[in-house]
């Protein structure tokens, strides 16, 4: 045991984030050995738009929780890597909408059997006595509800710290 894992809940925050590092350490090196070029980050944006098949910048953001800006920089890198494109909105010209292209929709087929067997494995990690998945759900709903910045403040006002 060391110092951060000693520090139970007060470093959360840190352990999280290891824990995320060593799944994107390793989902990298299994595409790698799949033969697919693909970079984890890019995972959110095209993994949405190969669901919705067409999708706004604020329709993607929204689904994966990113800010406009942060979407915007991983919808060029994805069009740049030609696996995306975009059209303007019937109902809306300024409005673009992304698809992914012939080449997109290569790469999610070859994906496909490698998300299957991640899924698999992750399903097996998470599958534990207090599911993982299930508890950062339920934590995620408690934030969304009332944010950990307002529950300190609450807290210190209430105790007049």
């Amino acid at each position: 045991m060391n110092v951060i894992n000693e520090a139970g809940i007060l470093a959360i925050s840190t352990r999280l984030h290891r824990f995320s590092e060593q799944l994107r350490k390793e989902g990298a090196m299994i595409y790698k050995a799949f033969g697919i070029d693909f970079e984890l980050k890019w995972f959110p944006v095209i993994y949405t738009i190969y669901q919705k098949e067409l999708a706004s910048v604020v329709e993607i953001a929204n689904e994966i929780g990113y800010t406009h800006p942060s979407t915007i920089t991983l919808l060029k890198e994805l069009e740049n890597q030609e696996l995306i494109e975009w059209k303007k909105d019937k109902q809306d010209e300024r409005k673009r909408l992304f698809l992914l292209t012939h080449k997109g929709k290569e790469l999610i087929e070859k994906m496909k059997p490698v998300w299957e067997l991640m899924s698999q494995i992750l399903g097996d990690i998470a599958d534990n006595q207090n599911n993982l998945l299930k508890a950062i759900d339920e934590a995620e709903e408690k934030i969304a509800n009332q944010s950990f910045y307002q529950r300190v403040l609450q807290l210190k006002n209430s105790n007049q710290l």
